[in-house]
C-alpha cells in the first residue's frame, strides 16, 4: 500500500512525498485514504459575512482529481486554489461536456459545521454524469473526499445564521480533439465560496417573473433533468430580457398546455384551494422537463410528514392556475432551491398582462413556515438526520 509522507515547508506549505511502487491496471475508483494535500502559502483574509456577494470570493483551497481512459482514476489531490490549465480543443469547452452541484456547509449556534442532505447531491451528480458520458465516480469517495476539503478550509465557513459555505462540485471533459465522442480524458473539482444571505437584509421579498411561451428550457427526452451547464446559458438571454420588464426571475412553460415548470434556476411549488375547497401543495412531476432538486424533496417530505393539507406531483397547466387566481382560490406560489431555501412569487407577466399572485398577503404562511424548519435544521437548532455533521 502506497505511503504520503508530509513535511512542513515555510510560509505553512507542505511538501508532499509520495512513496509508490509500480501502478498497474486500470483504477476504477479514487479515495479518500490516498488524498493527497498541499497547503496554500498564503491564506487569505476571511471576508465580513454581512458583505459576501455570491461566488464572488473563493477559499484557499480546491480539490481536484483527474481521470484518463488508459489508466483511469488519479489520486484525489486538495491544492492551492488556481487556475486549470486546458488544452484549446477540450471536449467540455466546445461540446459541454460537464456538469456541475450545488450544496452548503453552515456552522449552526453550537460552532459545529454540517452538511444538508449531501448524498442527494452525489446521487444526482451521478447521474448528470452518466448523461453526458462521464467516467463513473464512487459517491461516497467523493463525499468523503468533500468532507476532507471542508475540514482544511472550516474556518472559511461564515459564523452567522444567514451565511454559509457554498459548495461547487465541477466535473468536466479535457479530450483535446474536436470529435464528438465520450472524452478519454476529465477532470473533477471542487471548490468553495462563503455565501450571504439570499434575501439582502433579510428581508423576505416576493419575485416577479416572466412567462414567455415562445422559449422553453427542457422538452421530453431531453436532459433538463440533470445539472448540465448547457441547461444554463441559454437561459440567460430570457432572464436579461426579464429584467428588462421589471421581473426577476423567469417562469418556464411547455408544451401547448403552457405548463408551468420551473421558476429560473428554482423548482416550483404552488398552495391552493383545490375545486373541491379542500387546500392542496402541488409541485410539477419528475417527467424530465425540471430537476430533482433536494429543496424540493425535502418540501415534499416535510409536507407529507404534517399531513396537514393534500400534497401532489402532478402537471400545471397555465390555464388552470389562472383560473384559481381568478376564483380567488390560489393562496401561494414560491420556488425552492439550495441557495433561498424558499422564494415567493409576488405576480406573473403573461401575454402583456401583469397577474397578481397574493402570496405575501396570506403571510406567507407555508413559504415561510418552509423556510424556518428548514434553516433551523440546518443551522442545528432542532435535531434532524437531513444535517450531518462534518
Amino acid at each position: 500500500m502506497a505511503a504520503v509522507l508530509r513535511s512542513r515547508c515555510r510560509g505553512g506549505g507542505a511538501l508532499l512525498v509520495t512513496l509508490l511502487g509500480p501502478r498497474r491496471g486500470y483504477n476504477h475508483v479514487f479515495r479518500a485514504s490516498e488524498l493527497e494535500v498541499e497547503r496554500s502559502r498564503s491564506p487569505k483574509a476571511k471576508p465580513d459575512p454581512r458583505e459576501l456577494v455570491f461566488g464572488r470570493i473563493f477559499t484557499d483551497h480546491m480539490l481536484t482529481i483527474e481521470w484518463t481512459q488508459a489508466s483511469g482514476w488519479g489520486r484525489p489531490r486538495i491544492r492551492p486554489f488556481q487556475d486549470l490549465s486546458l488544452h484549446p480543443a477540450s471536449s467540455a469547452l466546445h461540446y459541454a461536456v460537464e456538469l456541475f452541484e450545488g450544496m452548503k456547509a453552515f456552522r449552526g449556534y453550537d460552532d459545529k459545521i454540517r452538511l444538508f442532505r449531501p448524498e442527494l447531491n452525489m446521487e444526482r451528480m451521478e447521474r448528470s454524469a452518466e448523461r453526458v458520458c462521464l467516467p463513473a465516480f464512487d459517491r461516497a469517495e467523493l463525499l468523503e473526499c468533500i468532507r476532507a476539503l471542508l475540514r482544511l478550509e472550516q474556518e472559511w465557513v461564515p459564523r452567522s445564521d444567514s451565511a454559509s459555505l457554498y459548495i461547487r462540485p465541477t466535473f468536466i471533459g479535457t479530450e483535446p480533439s474536436l470529435g464528438v465522442a465520450p472524452p478519454g480524458r476529465a477532470l473533477l473539482f471542487v471548490i468553495l465560496c462563503p455565501v450571504g444571505p439570499y434575501f439582502p437584509g433579510g428581508h423576505f421579498s416576493p419575485v416577479g417573473l416572466l412567462a414567455d411561451p415562445s422559449y422553453t428550457r427542457a422538452w421530453p427526452g431531453g436532459a433538463g433533468h440533470c445539472k448540465l451547464g448547457g441547461n444554463y446559458g441559454p437561459t440567460i438571454a430570457l432572464q436579461r430580457a426579464a429584467q428588462a420588464q421589471g421581473c426577476q426571475q423567469v417562469l418556464w412553460l411547455h408544451g401547448p398546455e403552457r405548463l408551468l415548470t420551473e421558476v429560473g434556476t428554482m423548482n416550483l411549488f404552488v398552495f391552493w384551494h383545490r375545486e373541491d375547497g379542500e387546500l392542496e401543495l402541488v409541485t410539477p412531476p419528475l417527467d424530465g422537463l425540471i430537476l430533482p432538486g433536494v429543496m424540493r424533496l425535502s418540501l415534499l417530505e416535510l409536507a407529507r410528514e404534517w399531513g396537514e393539507f393534500g400534497v401532489r406531483e402532478g402537471p400545471l397547466p397555465m390555464e388552470t392556475v389562472l383560473r384559481a387566481l381568478a376564483q380567488g382560490r390560489l393562496r401561494e406560489m414560491f420556488g425552492s432551491g439550495t441557495a433561498c431555501v424558499v422564494c415567493p412569487v409576488g405576480g406573473i407577466l403573461y401575454g402583456g398582462k401583469w397577474h397578481t399572485i397574493p402570496t405575501m398577503e396570506h403571510g406567507p404562511e407555508l413559504a415561510q413556515r418552509f423556510l424556518r424548519v428548514l434553516s433551523d435544521i440546518q443551522y442545528g437548532r432542532v435535531p434532524s438526520k437531513w444535517a450531518q455533521p462534518l
